[in-house]
Parts: C-alpha cells; structure tokens; sequence
C-alpha cells in the first residue's frame, strides 16, 4: 500500500479558506465584494479585496505629467476601495485583507490569486459595452480554469 504525501498547495478540500474579490470602484465590483464577503462569513474564509493598479505603457504615458496623474487617480480609488472594505467590515465581521496589484486586471487578479492560494475568485461583470463581445476578465479567469470563478451582476 502506498502512502499518499501532499507536496503541495490543495483547493478546495475543506471549503474555501481565501476568497478574492476584484474590486476597480465600479457598482458591479463592489456588489461582487459585498457578496464575497458574505461567502466569506459563512465559510469562516479570509476575504483577500484585490485592485490591480493600471500601469501605463512608457509609449502611451506623453511623460511623467499622465504617469503622475494615473497615480494620484489609483491612489484615490485605492483610499475609496478601503473606505467601502471598512464599511463591509463592520457589517459582515469578516477577516479582511486589502492588495493592490500592478498590471492589467486579468494577469494582476491570476498573480493575485496564485500569490494568495485562493480557493475561489469573485469579480463584478463587466460595465463596458464591447466586452460582451471581446470577452470580459470574468469570461478570461473562467477559461483559465484554475479556481471557481464566480461573476456578480
């Protein structure tokens, strides 16, 4: 008879331990955050909120002034994304933690969720247009297939 050895990370096994929500500041990621940190409560999960901060390409950036001013932008959401975690907080006595990424927001959630061993990934649906038709972040995590993706209208 063989004995079986984990060697590594296993999802899933007892129930989600780290739910992610991708939360930008829209309506649809904080609904998605706010339903993630339900999730959470009842699975006795730590809620990891991630925000993955745009970086701006060195060609597109026209200097520093955009570069600058992209940044004083995401820190302002990044203060406004906590605030709206601190009111969660209260209400559904979670345990929390707030991450801020870099990079586009499909590769920053997938590093995030890797980074955090996440057990299950919550996002808000798209809110832009084309994406119904190029195919939204949600869309791109489920296609990945590495975590139950769950996508909050």
């Amino acid at each position: 008879m063989t004995e079986h050895v984990n060697t590594g990370f296993e999802r899933g096994t007892d129930g989600p331990k780290v739910i992610l929500a991708g939360v930008d500041g829209s309506e649809s990621s904080l609904r998605a955050a706010a339903y993630a940190a339900g999730l959470a409560r009842r699975q006795n999960a730590l809620l990891a909120l991630v925000y993955v901060q745009p970086v701006v390409p060195a060609g597109a950036a026209l200097g520093a002034p955009v570069a600058d001013t992209t940044g004083e932008i995401a820190e302002g959401l990044v203060a406004e994304i906590r605030a709206s975690a601190e009111r969660l907080r209260g209400i559904y006595e979670v345990r929390w933690e707030f991450h801020t990424f870099r990079g586009d927001p499909y590769a920053g959630l997938v590093s995030a969720a890797r980074e955090l061993m996440a057990d299950a990934v919550v996002v808000g649906a798209s809110e832009q247009a084309g994406h119904r038709i190029v195919g939204s972040v949600a869309v791109r995590l489920v296609k990945a297939g590495r975590w139950p993706v769950t996508v909050v209208p």
